[in-house]
């Protein structure tokens, strides 16, 4: 079982950052692809970026890609996302979550689920 805490939501403006942190806890962090998604009032749950096992490799949805960044921690049991740029559409609580199955982008795929942070983008 892995339990997932979710940290760094908040309000900014457009154009501004934010760093996202999710930590885990639980065996064998390293043996699970790391995952963020959001999902606006109203919408469906929207893919954003995931990271391999070992951080090595990641993938991004196209509607954050060249501002975004996913990276993670091993030995910390964390993983972050890094918003740049900012815009009023990413506006929406996102989730960190955790999947055994390998490059996956799916919400269906993911086995665990952080609660969400709230992240408010105005104009």
């Amino acid at each position: 079982q892995v339990q997932l805490v979710e940290s760094g939501g908040g309000l900014v403006q457009a154009g501004g950052s934010l760093r996202l942190s999710c930590a885990a806890s639980g065996p064998s962090f390293s043996n699970y692809d790391m995952g963020w998604f959001r999902q606006a009032l109203g919408k469906e749950r929207e893919f954003v970026a995931r990271i391999n096992r070992s951080g090595s490799s990641s993938y991004y949805g196209d509607s954050v890609k060249g501002r975004f960044t996913i990276s993670r921690d091993n030995a910390k049991h964390t993983v972050s996302l890094q918003m740049n740029r900012l815009k009023p559409e990413d506006t929406a609580v996102y989730h960190c979550a955790a999947a055994r199955r390998y490059g996956v982008a799916s919400p269906y795929e993911y086995d665990y689920w952080g609660q969400g942070t709230q992240v408010t983008v105005s104009s």
